[in-house]
């Protein structure tokens, strides 16, 4: 008897506990505090804080806009950093999204295309480039190609009614620079340089203890950005389209830094130049650049650059009070940022860790955000051609032996726009 009732009682069982587990889970639904649940508040989703004052507050939803608020990026150009940086990191902006691309490789483009969910009519080639007029999806051009192909496609862009960002460096020179300032002058059409590094959270610490003079005044900045180029047959070691070598493509870095770290301009520059003997790769453009910097505060910059050393990447920025050290400064990803300085009779050195965001969502975004709200970037045109004429005058400095002197500039940020907004 007690088999046959063995089945019935199993299942009254089980029976109950789904009844019993039904109501706890409703009971528990019903029982989440807003903590956990989130708020809506001025069209934002938020949460209060779930840890105690002690820990470091998260970050919270990114809140991207609705995806057709946003602004329409067109990208030409699918080479390596398109491919490997700038296209993912539309999956990571909150105000800019992929609409359109230009490409001379059609397989590619097609290819790319299915993969971020492109239009095959917005998929364009350069002879058609200029159709891109017709396309009201495309509000801004990102401009992603060897440097002395920047200019025409920028002027192409502003005529076609197209707003610009522009990789770095914005040309081959700081005539042509201006010939692209001018353009997008002329045809009311906003110009950014993709400074990427001046909208990244690290970067910018760094800018805030410095403008701020947390530690006393910077005194000295070293810069470095060096990498072992390998394959001559890249399209940086052809003088037609790079322009140069290792300065306008990495040294450009430590340039813009001292620059947008002080806010100064260089009053003159001391620079040597080198390439090893032999080294075909080298027959046209530069290895190996130093430079030092002098800014009117009486601030001096030590900046070096190279094709032909592991990679390394770091700034320093010496105060009376302490040795600022950001490692990775201008690579794309991994940074640590140090404060060597007095406590008591001890030398402390702090690592501050801030929360990474993607540069290149962080650049499309403001550029975006200036589209949407009518204001300057800013790292408009005018900073690419500053650093030009800066470049230009290390480059004779490394040919002559001399010093050059530059126009004294007074002032701070005279070619930047108002400062990113925080994201």
């Amino acid at each position: 008897m007690a088999g046959e009732n063995l089945l019935p009682r199993r299942a009254a069982l089980i029976g109950a506990a789904g009844v019993t587990g039904t109501l706890l889970a409703r009971g528990a639904a019903a029982a989440v505090p807003e903590i956990d649940t989130g708020r809506v508040q001025g069209g934002r989703v938020e949460f209060p804080a779930w840890t105690a004052p002690t820990e470091r507050p998260s970050s919270g939803p990114p809140n991207p806009m609705p995806m057709n608020e946003r602004v329409g990026f067109a990208v030409v150009g699918l080479g390596r950093l398109t491919l490997e940086e700038i296209l993912p990191a539309f999956g990571e902006a909150k105000k800019s999204r992929l609409v359109a691309l230009v490409s001379g490789t059609p397989d590619k483009a097609a290819r790319i295309a299915s993969q971020y969910g492109v239009r095959p009519e917005a998929v364009y080639d350069y002879a058609a480039f200029d159709r891109i007029r017709d396309n009201p999806d495309i509000r801004v051009v990102y401009v992603v190609l060897p440097n002395s192909m920047h200019k025409e496609y920028t002027i192409r862009a502003a005529q076609a009614g197209k707003h610009v960002l522009c990789e770095k460096p914005m040309a081959v020179s700081s005539a042509e620079g201006q010939a692209m300032v001018d353009a997008c002058r002329t045809t009311q059409r906003k110009l950014m340089i993709a400074y990427r590094c001046q909208y990244e959270p690290y970067n910018r610490e760094v800018l805030r203890m410095v403008r701020e003079a947390t530690f006393g005044p910077a005194r000295f900045i070293d810069a470095v950005n060096v990498q072992n180029q390998g394959d001559g047959e890249q399209w940086r070691f052809k003088r037609a389209l790079a322009g140069g070598g290792s300065l306008p493509d990495v040294g450009l870095y430590c340039l813009n830094a001292a620059r947008f770290l002080t806010g100064e301009e260089p009053v003159e520059v001391i620079a040597r130049s080198f390439s090893p003997p032999g080294d075909a790769r080298y027959a046209e453009v530069e290895e190996t650049v130093n430079f030092m910097l002098r800014f009117p505060g009486g601030l001096v910059a030590n900046c070096a650059t190279s094709y032909g050393m592991h990679e390394s990447r770091l700034l320093r920025v010496h105060t009376p009070g302490a040795a600022i050290s950001l490692d990775g400064a201008f690579a794309y990803h991994d940074k640590q940022l140090r404060i060597a300085h007095r406590d008591g009779r001890a030398e402390s050195v702090d690592e501050r860790r801030i929360p990474m965001q993607n540069q290149f969502a962080l650049e499309m975004d403001h550029m975006a955000d200036c589209v949407l709200t009518d204001r300057k970037p800013h790292t408009p045109g005018e900073e690419g051609v500053q650093d030009h004429r800066v470049m230009e005058a290390i480059y004779q400095s490394a040919s002559s032996g001399q010093p050059v002197a530059l126009p004294r500039v007074e002032g701070l940020d005279h070619t930047r726009g108002p400062a990113p907004s925080p994201s």
